[in-house]
């Protein structure tokens, strides 16, 4: 990836969908991953936003007990115009539970881990959520529902709802690194629809080992499958599931068909 950014205007973008690229450099990374957690790991299976379901490079019907969710560029239209937003996002999940997570940054060199019960780090450093419980007071992270744009319609009308009623809302493009600052205390909440497992699978957990709540937008924990999530410091959150739980959803496009058994 840092290679790559020296030169972006030689990378080889092809368009996935509307608004949703990829690059070699994607499908490069998501190797690499693999290959390497393949050998520490033979026996788990693996989520890859460019590979899909897989155990090495065999597809899989039906999702493993230990399975690595990987997006090698989340943010991917951000680095291909170069603007340093963007970040490599790993999580494991076993038996649908989201066990370690790690979120690398390359711009800033800062490496965001966290293991179920262990806490949250950001290099050495322990994270904490704010300890804000104001919705009025606070700095809230969002991503448009770029691949969605049936969605746009009840997207603008939680924004706007929300815009009057929190201190500043943010979009930069990277939802992974957005669940990431939340868990650092940099924003006090996110909500972002549209999203899929390895757009939040490594996030998630870094929020929870932080303090914070996670949920889907009904504050319900289906918020991998569902393709809608909240993340917040506890008082925020629960404001926030009030504003946006109103508003009806469809059944999620894409997400659904990676969902476990009995989740």
């Amino acid at each position: 990836m840092n290679r790559a950014s020296l030169d972006i205007e030689r990378i080889q973008v092809a368009r996935k969908d509307q608004n949703d690229f990829v690059t070699e450099v994607d499908k490069a990374c998501e190797r690499a991953i693999i290959e390497v957690l393949s050998q520490a790991y033979p026996d788990h299976g693996f989520l890859g936003e460019e590979s899909g379901l897989t155990k090495g490079d065999k597809p899989l019907s039906r999702m493993p007990d230990n399975v690595w969710i990987i997006d090698p560029i989340d943010g991917t239209t951000n680095f291909i115009h170069g603007m340093p937003v963007y970040c490599t996002s790993i999580g494991l999940m076993q038996k649908g539970v989201i066990t370690q997570a790690v979120i690398y940054d390359p711009s800033r060199d800062e490496l965001f881990m966290a293991s179920k019960g262990k806490g949250a780090f950001l290099n050495d450093r322990r994270l904490r959520v704010t300890k804000q419980d104001r919705l009025d007071e606070a700095l809230i992270g969002t991503g448009f529902p770029f691949k969605y744009m049936d969605l746009l319609d009840t997207y603008v009308s939680m924004f706007k709802q929300l815009s009057g009623r929190v201190a500043g809302l943010r979009r930069p493009g990277a939802a992974a690194l957005d669940l990431a600052y939340v868990a650092a205390g940099r924003y006090d909440g996110f909500f972002e629809m549209g999203l899929m497992p390895w757009d939040a699978a490594a996030g998630s957990l870094l929020v929870t080992e932080a303090g914070g709540f996670v949920g889907d937008f009904q504050g319900g924990p289906d918020f991998l499958f569902s393709e809608n999530i909240i993340a917040a410091t506890p008082k925020v959150f629960a404001q926030m599931v009030a504003m946006l739980s109103p508003y009806k959803l469809p059944e999620p496009k894409a997400a659904g068909a990676f969902r476990p058994e009995g989740i």
